[in-house]
């Protein structure tokens, strides 16, 4: 009996187990998306020495390159959800990159995904004792170590590279550029910071003063230029102390040009992922000017005399996909835009980002080139 019990109770684990691991996302195929574990290793605020093999994901354009490179750097989300982040894509961020003509790898650091549980080298302490550096310097040693493994590969140029990041990304960005690795040209910082509570401390971090601190001291040995980004609603910072952040940077004598940004949907911290619409233009030009300038943003052609809108017949799909997929299209608040693909694959989107996301929608999974067909109101397809 007792046998049956422990049988009994480790199918019962390996259920609960296979219940709450992450979902793999299909890859994008046009993007050529792929997956490379690496063998990484850092200290904690303690100096207790972790190490382990984390996934990068890498998306990459069409041809042998080489290609410059962006290293892009994922959040820290609350504690009670660490454990559901899944290896991180930023798609929508990645298809505007590679469409510029760079290679993006986006590491899932230690303590996520696939090594969460086994050791946290990001834990900053007590919110009154906060240490940032320590965090700071554990995320940037495995941006470093990716951008050793880059350098290994024949389709990147690891000679002229760029880094980002989000929210404690960000952070990661901000320590990069402090610590002058070879080839760096500039760094984007997305609402980058630490300790903020958007559930129990809403736009009121934990000890702001600690990262001013840092980076009024670490401004002074970064040598490439910044853009920052922060949105007015950001329920993790607010709107105030991310300009006291920026100030201590650039009186230490960093570089950053910082575009506080209006408030964005629900909370500002998202705005890297919401508001691509109002920020891409800033990052094109800000790009154009360290020597990246191929267009990365979509071009929307102008109306053609292929059909009107509402003309469903003329739409060069089947009527399955007229009635489905066009007919929700219709339907949708603008901005909106609609993408057809070879055999009539499709793709729509309506809100921010809405030609890229169609454009994405249709041609990803299979990696087939999409047209936009129609955007707003007007039908822009030319057979």
């Amino acid at each position: 009996m007792r046998s049956v019990l422990i049988l009994a109770s480790a199918i019962a684990l390996a259920a609960s187990a296979w219940a709450q691991a992450p979902t793999e996302p299909v890859r994008a195929a046009d993007l050529r998306e792929e997956v490379q574990h690496i063998a990484v290793k850092t200290q904690d605020l303690y100096g207790k020495p972790a190490e382990g093999n984390i996934p990068v994901t890498i998306f990459r354009p069409a041809g042998d390159g080489p290609f410059p490179l962006v290293i892009m750097n994922h959040g820290r989300p609350t504690k009670d959800k660490r454990g559901l982040l899944d290896r991180q894509r930023y798609e929508h961020l990645s298809r505007y990159l590679v469409r510029k003509g760079f290679v993006v790898m986006i590491p899932t650091r230690l303590g996520y995904h696939e090594t969460y549980g086994q050791f946290d080298p990001e834990d900053s302490g007590g919110c009154n004792t906060l240490r940032p550096e320590p965090v700071a310097m554990a995320a940037s040693d495995q941006v470093l170590q990716t951008l050793d493994f880059a350098r290994t590969l024949p389709y990147v140029n690891a000679a002229r590279w760029v880094v980002m990041g989000q929210s404690v990304g960000g952070m990661t960005a901000v320590a990069t550029v402090w610590r002058n690795p070879p080839g760096l040209v500039a760094g984007i910082n997305f609402a980058g910071g630490t300790s903020g509570d958007p559930d129990n401390r809403a736009g009121d971090p934990c000890n702001p003063r600690a990262l001013e601190s840092l980076w009024r001291s670490k401004a002074t040995t970064a040598k490439v230029p910044m853009q920052w980004f922060y949105w007015a609603n950001d329920k993790y910072w607010g709107a105030d102390t991310p300009k006291r952040w920026h100030r201590a940077w650039t009186d230490g004598g960093g570089q950053a040009e910082l575009h506080a940004m209006p408030a964005s949907g629900t909370d500002g911290h998202s705005g890297m992922s919401n508001d691509m619409d109002n920020w891409v233009p800033q990052v094109e030009a800000f790009l154009a000017r360290n020597g990246f300038s191929k267009p990365g943003a979509v071009d929307i052609p102008k109306a053609s005399s292929f059909a009107k809108v509402a003309e469903v017949d003329r739409v060069p799909v089947n009527k399955v996909s007229r009635d489905n997929t066009y007919a929700k299209f219709l339907a949708g608040t603008k901005p909106r835009a609609y993408a057809i693909g070879p055999e009539g694959y499709n793709g729509w989107a309506t809100g921010d980002w809405a030609a890229g996301r169609a454009l994405g929608f249709c041609q990803a999974r299979r990696g087939i080139v999409c047209k936009l067909y129609a955007v707003d109101d007007d039908v822009v397809w030319v057979p």
